[in-house]
């Protein structure tokens, strides 16, 4: 089975455990990683993908110091090592520009408001998994337990 990586980027300490804790669902399949800033994350990635790994998600907040999660989702975006990545940005001081940007320029693939409910994190990126696992020809049942069902069918169905 391949290991997989979640990618979770929050400048705020405890904001970062609370994701960390909620992700701890997928953690069995996965791999989670904590990051305080956009460049360590990148750092990370690029770590992960020299080594041959695969980072399915990344979840980021917003606003932080130096680069942005717009921005290194922008920069995900236009390297090609890290094409099919999925994002989720987490916010609560995004202007409606930076929402424009964060869809427009970054493609993210959801967009979640702080403060956030779980089930809502959880759900979201289960989702993403799941899209990130089939999309990349993965095989899906080892890490079915995690998948998100209906969107599982769904895909599975358009084959």
């Amino acid at each position: 089975m391949e290991r997989l990586y979640i990618i979770c980027v929050e400048d705020q300490k405890e904001v970062l455990n609370t994701i960390s804790e909620q992700l701890s669902h997928f953690e069995e399949y996965v791999t989670l990683e904590e990051c305080e800033t956009a460049n360590e994350a990148y750092d990370l990635l690029t770590e992960i993908e020299r080594k041959g790994g695969q980072t399915a998600v990344v979840v980021s907040d917003h606003v932080m110091p130096g680069m942005t999660g717009v921005e290194l989702f922008i920069k995900l975006k236009s390297d090609s090592r890290f094409e099919g990545i999925k994002k989720v940005l987490l916010t609560g001081q995004a202007t409606h520009a930076d929402t424009i940007d964060a869809i427009n320029k970054a493609q993210i693939d959801f967009y979640i408001e702080k403060p956030w409910q779980s089930d809502t994190l959880l759900e979201k990126v289960s989702i993403l998994l799941t899209r990130y696992i089939v999309e990349t020809g993965l095989a899906y049942e080892p890490f079915a337990p995690v998948l998100h069902k209906q969107t599982l069918f769904d895909l599975l169905k358009g084959r």
